[in-house]
């Protein structure tokens, strides 16, 4: 999706024809390839259902065309992700675990959403996608199903998932976001994330924040290392960058946020407050 808005429309579309001719059997991805080989097998509700949001944002900036030949992929995945929902209508975090954990969740709701948009789009709708994600988004109003984290992903995400409203990020704000540097990781450390900071700077964005979430993405530039690329995060209490890694899925919400801010048409209807229809 990073490379989708910041221009390599060929690049994306690759990643996604890869997505295709590695889906496994039931439909999943295993959750970590190195050099396209396997290095993590288990398979994640989450990352599975994610296809949905990319091949949505790739329809809004260049039409039906790949989602309709990566139709099989699609169908194939949210088959596997529906197959973990339990009674209760949460999803359980992977193949073999009874974990359900609330910013996956959301995540697959957002998701959800969008695979029935795109089904409706294509002339194959699924009603039964939706039920899912209505079931889906009355278990998560039921916190007590969730794995408790610390994490301030389960803070933002259910507002980025639309399963809250924008006003629900007034809860926790300041446990959170430290002024000045960005938003932690988890509460109880004095680290901020890259990755966080730039996923609630899209938030906003898409929600009407505009000053706020460009006051955010500014304070990633200070994990900016001379390649372009951005470090996971800064110790603030040690005044260290930590971990001594930069990665992709931090450059990749950076350009969505960026994109948000900068107002692309297709970010805002992707990860605002959800529409009907592609």
């Amino acid at each position: 999706m990073g490379l989708d808005v910041a221009g390599f429309h060929a690049e994306a579309e690759a990643a996604y024809i890869w997505l295709a001719a590695n889906q496994n059997a039931d439909g999943s991805w295993f959750a970590g390839y190195q050099e396209s080989s396997p290095s993590d097998r288990a398979l994640d509700a989450n990352f599975t259902a994610y296809i949905a949001v990319g091949l949505a944002l790739h329809t809004r900036l260049h039409g039906e065309t790949l989602a309709a030949q990566l139709w099989p992929t699609l169908e194939r995945a949210i088959g596997f992700v529906r197959r973990l929902q339990r009674p209760t209508g949460e999803i359980t975090w992977r193949v073999g675990s009874n974990l359900a954990l609330l910013t996956g969740n959301c995540s697959i709701h957002h998701a959800l959403r969008h695979a029935s948009a795109l089904a409706a789009a294509l002339g194959r709708p699924r009603p039964a996608w939706d039920d899912t994600a209505d079931r889906l988004r009355l278990a998560i109003s039921c916190p007590g199903l969730f794995e408790p984290k610390p994490h301030s992903m389960d803070w933002y995400y259910p507002v980025l998932g639309s399963v809250q409203p924008e006003t629900a990020l007034a809860a926790d704000w300041d446990r959170f976001v430290v002024p000045g540097l960005g938003v932690r990781c988890v509460h109880d450390q004095p680290w901020v994330t890259g990755g966080e900071t730039s996923e609630l700077a899209l938030t906003l964005a898409t929600r009407g924040r505009l000053a706020e979430a460009t006051t955010l993405l500014g304070q990633v530039e200070r994990l900016r290392h001379a390649d372009g690329s951005f470090w996971t995060g800064y110790q603030f209490e040690d005044r260290v960058l930590w971990p001594q890694e930069r990665t992709t899925w931090t450059a990749g919400a950076y350009l969505l946020a960026q994109a948000a801010v900068t107002g692309n048409p297709a970010v805002h209807a992707v990860f605002g407050e959800l529409q009907t229809g592609i």
